[in-house]
């Protein structure tokens, strides 16, 4: 079950009533302001799995902002089973529990999602899946197959998107999985930078290219440990930038990147941008890792 909160105008809230009760899976609609003074009223409602992609089409359609609305997921304790169906017949909706609500961000992804969650597959397998698609793309750069292996990286990081997708549809979210997409990515972002460069000392020998991948590769490594020491220190204390940071630089979504400048014949300054950028990335969270150490006793003393 999912549950909405909606911040609407006074002179839409029927309307907005109205058309969330069509969808035909959106139920106990209530309204948390009742008395309207006109400085607007906020809606609550629950929300079945099933009619979701319709309310967020619904929510897009009447141009709220990311403010305005909050859908979350509840668990059912009752009556048993808890959850129900995980199919959700033809539709399903695919839901980030983060504090909000989003709709996926790669459609292919999404599709390939709503194919596997009827498959007898893991998320864990699927990542495995995924790491091993992408490190042979790997192979592909090294022997010069420069846009077979962008292809391959490209349809990589399209699987990598499913495995957390399943993980929360299919209430398997593990430490375990964690750490899988997490290695995985790493031996990805190996296996392409030593085969970018590889390839490119072949086609181009004047290029420093082996001197760039030996760079991009010792970075990712140490970029992993500082990874891995931000994760063992952080112990459920919150650190926003360095979260942020690696959330966004420790995954495949430079895959794309990547494709382009292999139809353009421009691989070279990937290869310059990963083995100077990628030690870019383990400095600046050394520094964020730091401030954040200092701030945390800074908080202690004042709240003492």
């Amino acid at each position: 079950m999912l549950r909405l909160r909606l911040a609407i105008e006074d002179h839409r809230a029927d309307a907005v009533t109205e058309a969330l009760e069509g969808t035909g899976g959106v139920h106990r609609i209530v309204a948390l302001s009742p008395e309207r003074t006109g400085a607007g009223v906020v809606l609550a409602a629950d929300v079945m799995p099933s009619v979701a992609d319709q309310v967020m089409q619904l929510i897009r359609e009447w141009e709220i902002s990311d403010a305005d609305y909050l859908l979350t997921r509840q668990d059912v304790v009752a009556p048993y089973p808890p959850h129900g169906s995980v199919s959700g017949g033809d539709e399903f909706a695919w839901i980030e529990v983060m504090g909000e609500a989003r709709t996926h961000s790669r459609p292919l992804g999404r599709y390939l999602s709503k194919i596997l969650i009827r498959a007898p597959f893991s998320p864990n397998q699927v990542s495995i899946v995924s790491a091993l698609i992408g490190i042979l793309s790997g192979w592909f750069f090294a022997g010069g197959n420069f846009i077979s292996g962008a292809l391959l990286l490209q349809f990589s990081a399209i699987i990598d998107c499913v495995d957390g997708d399943l993980a929360r549809v299919l209430y398997k979210e593990s430490r375990l999985g964690k750490w899988l997409d997490l290695v995985g990515d790493q031996f990805v972002h190996i296996a392409v930078f030593a085969g970018i460069s590889f390839g490119l000392a072949r086609s181009d020998p004047a290029l420093p290219a082996l001197a760039l991948g030996t760079s991009a590769v010792l970075g990712t490594i140490i970029s992993f440990a500082v990874i891995v020491l931000f994760m063992r220190r952080k112990n459920g204390r919150k650190s926003s930038g360095v979260e942020k940071l690696i959330d966004a630089t420790t995954n495949r979504d430079f895959s794309l990147l990547v494709l382009l400048l292999a139809i353009a014949g421009k691989l070279d300054l990937f290869l310059w941008m990963a083995g100077l950028g990628v030690h870019l990335f383990w400095i600046i969270a050394i520094c964020l890792q730091w401030q954040d150490t200092g701030r945390a006793p800074a908080i202690s003393e004042k709240s003492a």
